[in-house]
């Protein structure tokens, strides 16, 4: 199995630094190094870490109709975007589904997308059988991708080009990192500041190497990744949304902009508007336990009748929150912060509570 998994151009450096290695996504990924995900996390949270994401996607939609091409498959107003700016969104289905979310950035000639690496395949071949006649549809390959996050970031970056200091949260930039120009976007998945850089893979440990010798900054995994996504109330695609959930369940109308709520014209735009005007059936909340149990994806939630009202997407311990918890989706009359619910845990009722996520304050910078 494992001979089969592809590999990152960081692979060697991972093993070197000493990465319990999983697979992940077709991919051999760390998952954690020695310092353990409760040290990374904590260290995103005050510092600055490198984080491997080149398993992810990124593909180019060049040529005049790249944005209406585009906005046929999704709700994201990309007519309005400015150049170099980047907009979150997702593919949708028929039914109003998630079939992945993205980052889509405006650049000269046409549009950047980084998409998830478990939909890759998948998500190239929608565009090309949906829009490829429209558009020129380009993948890019052997690139590293990596993710420099946490509040010391800025300060690490400028070091190498003080241009990084002045962009804005969601904007794009080419800076020169240790003598490479690579592609910088002021993002990522972890609630901090920080950026997402994309390098080439030939170029890439080099510059992580230097990176990591700045005083700020050291390495963190998939492990961390998650905890710090959960504590940011951020979706992951396959646990909290996907084909079965609709952006509006999900939490997810602010990045439906106005126009495309009047205008429509994506897939499943008729389920979607129609929950926007009456409410969705169910709703993306965060659950706080009571106790020092965490709770697990799948465990179901119940009220206090002892009916099931909805079920953990994903959950753990928080690590800056101090204790366990939860994303779940819940039916409406029970999505209202301080509703007291119970979490089925082995036979056994363990009191929870709905609470406003994010649980850890997002800190972007917004200039």
């Amino acid at each position: 199995m494992s001979e089969n998994l592809k590999k990152t151009p960081l692979y060697d450096l991972h093993v070197e630094l000493g990465a319990k290695m999983v697979p992940f996504a077709g991919y051999s990924m760390p998952v954690q190094y020695p310092a353990g995900i409760m040290t990374e996390h904590k260290h995103t949270r005050t510092g600055a870490a490198i984080f491997d994401v080149s398993h992810m996607g990124i593909v180019r939609l060049m040529g005049e109709n790249a944005i209406p091409a585009l906005e046929s498959l999704l709700p994201a107003d990309l007519e309005n975007l400015a150049e170099n700016s980047i907009r979150y969104s997702f593919f949708t289905n028929d039914a109003g589904g998630i079939l992945d979310d993205l980052m889509i950035t405006k650049v000269p000639g046409g549009l950047s997308l980084v998409i998830n690496a478990a939909c890759k395949d998948a998500d190239i071949a929608h565009i090309k059988s949906k829009i490829g006649n429209q558009v020129e549809v380009e993948v890019e390959y052997g690139n590293a991708l990596i993710a420099l996050q946490g509040p010391k970031s800025v300060d690490v970056l400028t070091r190498f080009d003080a241009r990084c200091a002045d962009m804005k949260f969601m904007t794009f930039m080419t800076l020169d990192i240790n003598g490479v120009s690579c592609q910088v976007s002021r993002s990522g998945y972890t609630g901090e500041d920080g950026y997402e850089i994309a390098i080439p893979g030939d170029k890439a440990e080099a510059i992580v190497r230097r990176l990591l010798d700045e005083p700020e900054v050291e390495v963190s995994g998939l492990g961390a990744r998650d905890s710090l996504r959960m504590e940011a109330g951020l979706c992951l695609y396959g646990n909290d949304i996907d084909t079965t959930t609709t952006p509006i369940e999900a939490g997810l109308i602010w990045a439906i902009q106005k126009r495309r709520r009047t205008e429509g014209g994506f897939p499943g735009d008729d389920v979607i508007l129609k929950q926007i005007a009456d409410g969705a059936p169910r709703r993306l909340v965060g659950i706080l336990p009571e106790g020092r149990a965490p709770l697990r994806a799948g465990v179901e939630i119940a009220n206090a009748d002892g009916d099931v009202v909805g079920k953990v997407t994903s959950g753990g311990f928080g690590p800056s929150v101090g204790g366990p918890i939860a994303i779940a989706y819940v039916a409406s009359d029970y999505k209202t912060p301080d509703t007291a619910l119970n979490a089925l845990v082995r036979g056994k009722e363990l009191p929870c509570r709905v609470v406003k996520m994010p649980f850890e304050q997002k800190s972007y910078f917004r200039g």
